[in-house]
């Protein structure tokens, strides 16, 4: 079927069932199935549509950015980069005076201090500005969930992986990706609980789950986020 609403036409199709509500779901590809019980008519399912529009509209936008993969990024005023799960503009100063390249987090922008207006100093110096933010907001987090076990990381450290968010060895040396300053910091206390739960139990074991989903339940929406929102998480 195919219906428009505030200015905007979606395809989608129903499939009636033995449920009580009417339900609908997006898939990766961007197809809109709605589930309905047996015998709903379709007003009360172009009803719920309309309710829902804005919602369905965001996530199809997610899809589609999603489906095109990570985009090269352009280093002017007004490009957004993610901080904390949220996308930020940044405005860029140069200032031949300044003692080193760094960026600073004023609530709606992120301010670029450049000497020279050149992308691989812009790019250099929001790298700098995510493994610190990093480092700090991962150590508070390790620091608020110490309490949960015995024993204690030997080191903490911030990496450039480009296939882990983060380790744990059997040294007990934790690593984290600087990328992670990027999500929100509910998914950043996440990856810390999962490599500290590796202090505890170095594989992914059925007592390594129990012990994550003991310390946060809702473990599983945190890796959704990731799963979903990793190619986005770029400079």
């Amino acid at each position: 079927m195919i219906h428009t609403y505030s200015g905007k036409t979606i395809r989608f199709e129903i499939k009636y069932k033995n449920r009580t509500s009417i339900g609908i779901t997006i898939d990766s590809y961007g197809n809109i199935e709605v589930q309905a019980p047996k015998g709903t008519p379709d007003e009360s399912v172009l009803k719920v549509l309309e309710e829902k529009w804005n919602l369905i509209q965001q996530k199809l936008k997610e899809m589609k950015d999603r489906l095109k993969g990570a985009q090269e990024k352009v280093y002017e005023r007004g490009e957004t980069f993610l901080y904390l799960g949220n996308a930020y503009p940044i405005k860029i100063f140069e200032d031949i005076n300044i003692r080193k390249d760094h960026v600073v987090f004023e609530g709606e922008k992120l301010h670029i201090f450049v000497k020279q207006l050149e992308d691989e100093r812009i790019k250099q110096a929001l790298k700098r500005f995510y493994y610190q933010q990093c480092k700090s907001i991962v150590e508070k987090s390790i620091y608020s969930y110490q309490s949960n076990f015995k024993t204690k990381p030997r080191s903490i450290s911030i990496s450039d992986s480009k296939t882990t968010w983060g380790t744990c060895d059997s040294k007990l040396q934790l690593t984290f990706n600087w990328r992670l300053a990027m999500a929100p910091r509910e998914v950043i206390d996440y990856v810390v609980v999962h490599e500290m739960c590796h202090m505890v139990h170095l594989n992914h074991d059925r007592s390594f789950w129990r012990l994550v989903g003991k310390i946060m339940p809702d473990y599983i929406e945190k890796e959704n986020w990731l799963a979903s929102s990793n190619w986005k998480m770029n400079v």
